[in-house]
């Protein structure tokens, strides 16, 4: 038996090949766009191309939005400007929501025809024919539309799309995470605008620190920075410095409370010779040091009045003496003060100045302490870690690994960053003189976990309880959903989006071994 070739076929199947390279070299092109509204754009163009459609619509929903903010990003191709509402409001409540719920493609070859549709007013209204509806992943992260056609949908045009939504599924996704990325730290623009790298966090509280050294630092006047001990007030000085006009000039810092009062005044103003019994000869002070640039003043609450004095008249006319001076030296300089301890107290006390506060405090700026910024907890450890390892040349690899990181988040840290600093530089150097591929919780707190039958059980705090068992909760709902994110929240009686913030704070990740 002879067989003769089917040329229309030959056409059609070269034709379906030649539609899926010019579909997968799309994709590939897709896959470096990092934009979403360039890549929705970009993505429809392609689909619509690709089926010949007159319209389409695509509309993505980013799983970890709140509910009340869950579509996130849209765009249709083929209508007018005046229709695009329309577009959106009409379809999204039919045949998209249909196949939203089918969980698979419909197509319809007229939809005004379809009992499914028909009765639907942007059916009627529009006149709807042809159409070609799939979910992008399940549950769909979100859907893509066609409509219209010369010759509308066929047979092999259903799991064609389903395909190409299953390859837009991993493209959707990582746009989502590097977008919640980008989103969450919340502090990128302004660090684009400041010198500030020694500064590590993007909480909310980070954001206005950020913000009021941007709004400071230009600012040649007096600054108080005020908060509790170890939060990083020295730092927060040097970066003000940075990002002054005074940034070529030198920081020079000073103690307060290092000095006993008979020497601070000394060092700050310097002293002529003869001045007191030792003096052979004049000695600069440090605030001839820093002429054209900052004086930092840490612990000012330990100044004595005399030196208060004295300082005081700087600020006032950037004139000082020095100790048993005769002659006005002048210091062109600007004064950054940091204190832990309540100075409006100390003035009622009559142990400070309240003159010299009024010309210190002239813009408040409080540094907030590690409990008002837990989420800034692991990425500040991480760094730590990484600096631990640089400055110590211990080599790269080493990590904290998730548990040591829910660790830190459930402690309590009164001595705020520094604490934390300590505490990890410590773990990180056990952790690689055993040579452990990770930093675990046992090389951070090495007393928590020795074996001591016979001492008393350790009493943790109620916030700290609180935690370990939200975080065993959260961990043993996820393994009983298989990490179904929706069917946790529901179980727990929480937002999508506040369920992903659990994870990232408590450090959890996927262990399908363990049901």
């Amino acid at each position: 038996m002879s067989t003769h070739a089917d040329p229309s076929h030959d056409r059609g199947t070269h034709l379906r090949v030649e539609q899926e390279r010019d579909l997968y070299l799309g994709l590939l092109n897709l896959s470096g766009t990092e934009r979403p509204a360039e890549f929705i754009e970009r993505a429809l163009q392609l689909v619509v191309q690709i089926f010949g459609a007159d319209k389409g619509y695509l509309e993505l929903t980013d799983p970890t939005a709140p509910d009340d903010e869950a579509v996130q990003w849209w765009t249709a191709v083929g209508c007018q400007e005046d229709e695009l509402a329309q577009v959106r409001e009409g379809i999204s409540r039919g045949i998209i929501a249909h196949a939203v719920a089918q969980g698979k493609a419909v197509s319809v070859h007229s939809a005004i025809l379809d009992p499914r549709f028909r009765d639907r007013k942007s059916v009627r209204l529009k006149n709807i024919g042809a159409v070609l509806c799939a979910p992008i992943g399940s549950p769909p992260l979100g859907v893509v539309y066609l409509q219209g056609g010369k010759e509308g949908p066929t047979a092999a045009d259903v799991p064609r799309l389903e395909v190409l939504a299953r390859h837009l599924l991993p493209l959707c996704q990582r746009l989502f995470e590097r977008h919640s990325r980008a989103k969450q730290d919340r502090t990128r623009v302004l660090r684009n605008k400041l010198i500030s790298d020694c500064l590590v966090g993007s909480s909310n509280s980070m954001v206005k620190v950020l913000q009021t050294i941007e709004l400071v630092a230009p600012l040649d006047i007096s600054l108080l920075i005020t908060g509790d001990v170890g939060t990083g007030k020295t730092q927060l000085a040097k970066v003000v410095h940075a990002n002054s006009g005074r940034r070529q000039g030198p920081f020079i810092e000073v103690n307060c409370a290092a000095l006993q009062d008979n020497l601070l005044e000394n060092e700050l103003f310097g002293a002529e010779k003869g001045a007191f019994t030792g003096a052979d000869q004049a000695r600069p002070g440090k605030v001839a040091a820093a002429n054209g640039g900052t004086l930092f003043l840490d612990e000012i609450g330990e100044l004595s009045l005399t030196a208060q004095a004295k300082l005081l008249q700087l600020l006032q006319s950037k004139e000082y003496y020095s100790v048993g001076g005769t002659r006005l030296q002048v210091a062109d300089v600007r004064v950054i003060a940091a204190t832990n301890v309540d100075l409006r107290q100390m003035t009622k006390d009559k142990r400070f100045r309240d003159d010299l506060l009024s010309r210190l405090e002239v813009l408040p700026f409080r540094v907030p302490n590690l409990r008002e910024r837990r989420e800034d907890i692991a990425e500040l450890a991480e760094h730590f870690c990484s600096r631990t390892l640089q400055r110590y040349v211990l080599g790269p690899g080493v990590e904290l690994s998730p548990g040591a990181l829910a660790e830190l988040r459930a402690r309590e840290w009164p001595n705020n960053i520094r604490q934390l600093e300590n505490v990890v530089q410590a773990g990180v150097i056990r952790a690689c003189g055993q040579r452990a591929p990770q930093v675990e919780a046992r090389h951070l707190f090495p007393e928590s976990y020795e074996e001591a039958p016979d001492s008393e059980p350790r009493v943790f705090s109620f916030q700290e309880e609180t935690r370990r068992f939200q975080s065993a909760l959260l961990h043993r709902t996820l393994r009983e959903t298989d990490w179904n994110i929706s069917a946790t929240a529901k179980r727990l009686d929480l937002a999508r989006a506040h369920v992903y913030n659990l994870i990232n704070s408590y450090g959890l990740t996927i262990d399908r071994t363990r049901k």
